[in-house]
């Protein structure tokens, strides 16, 4: 069966640190792409960052910017969030996310359980 199972999460005073680990399961982990989204109380669930299947391209969303970093390792079947600089409003239900398209475009989604992360004073 496909699993996604992220650990990491916790509370972390503003400005700290932590790094958010998903390991994957069931499927072919190097043929799909991998992202973190993320969901705060009251707020629509949003992407965090995207890497690429190769691990040779990744995106992220521009509050995240230059504070989080998103990386794989294939031979593994990991994907990995490192967060730096943590803020209050960065509190959320992390989740590990994976997809890839066929040749018809339709997409192949899966998805974690989820981990808290709580950013307070």
């Amino acid at each position: 069966q496909v699993q996604l199972v992220e650990s990491g999460g916790g509370l972390v005073q503003p400005g700290g640190s932590l790094r958010l680990s998903c390991a994957a399961s069931g499927f072919i982990f190097s043929t799909y792409a991998m992202s973190w989204y993320r969901q705060a109380p009251g707020k629509e669930r949003e992407l965090v960052a995207r890497i690429t299947s190769s691990g040779g391209g990744t995106n992220y969303a521009d509050s995240m910017k230059g504070r989080f970093t998103i990386s794989r390792d294939n031979a593994k079947n990991t994907v990995s969030l490192q967060m730096n600089s943590l803020k209050p409003e960065d509190t959320a239900v992390y989740y590990c996310n994976a997809e890839r398209r066929d040749s018809w475009g339709r997409p192949y989604t899966y998805w974690g359980q989820g981990t808290q992360v709580t950013v307070s004073s």
